[in-house]
């Protein structure tokens, strides 16, 4: 739903690009110097940071990030660690970033903070980490009121919703849709299926477990 969603967004102003386009050197350093660099590799660990200031605000997770991410494993033989610092952002761009993660089978390795988005790339890692005094937090998928409302004004005629009550109805199935995936993931990567559900449930704000309740739960892997 959300990947749809940016994707149409990208459209409008013409900036969608395939998930694994191939990229020169150059198109990879102007786009660091767009985004204030990310990424920055050291040794075997390629580092990324989404807790810079871009352009008087903060970044999150976005949509740019995936491209530079495979871009830099393939310029990077030796990488075999993907170090996490960031608070989180969009939803469906963690999870392809993830997928990365996966098929060159790195290692991953949290300082500082990995929250929200950022644990799904995290829990991709072969060994998982988190350096003494890091934390990792967890909390149910938001989307805010507008953005709903936009959503739904763009794809009423499309998708056929006739009414607002169409369309709360199908987002009610999404929405469980979506949460299920999110938990099939976390069991797949060896998460013990009772803290899968519990990071599921409603809270005020985020949620970070003790280191040992992360190891007991096999979110930390050595």
């Amino acid at each position: 739903m959300l990947r749809r969603f940016a994707l149409v967004m990208g459209l409008l102003v013409g900036v969608a690009t395939p998930l694994f386009a191939e990229k020169s050197a150059s198109t990879i350093d102007a786009e660091e110097n767009t985004t204030a660099s990310k990424f920055t590799v050291d040794g075997d660990t390629l580092i990324y940071n989404s807790q810079i200031e871009i352009d008087g605000r903060y970044a999150e997770i976005s949509e740019e990030d995936i491209d530079l991410l495979a871009e830099h494993l393939r310029q990077n033989k030796d990488i075999s660690v993907l170090q996490l610092t960031s608070s989180g952002g969009v939803i469906w761009v963690g999870a392809d970033m993830a997928q990365i993660v996966l098929d060159f089978e790195l290692d991953t390795l949290v300082v500082d903070e990995c929250s929200s988005a950022c644990v799904t790339v995290f829990l991709a890692g072969a060994r998982r980490e988190m350096t003494r005094g890091s934390r990792i937090g967890f909390h149910q998928s938001s989307w805010d009121a507008q953005d709903i409302q936009d959503y739904y004004k763009y794809w009423r005629e499309q998708s056929h919703w006739h009414t607002p009550w169409d369309f709360a109805a199908w987002l009610y199935g999404d929405t469980q849709h979506e949460t299920a995936e999110q938990i099939a993931y976390m069991l797949a990567r060896g998460v013990d299926p009772e803290f899968a559900v519990e990071t599921k449930k409603y809270r005020p704000g985020m949620w970070f477990p003790s280191r040992q309740e992360l190891q007991t739960a096999g979110v930390l892997r050595e």
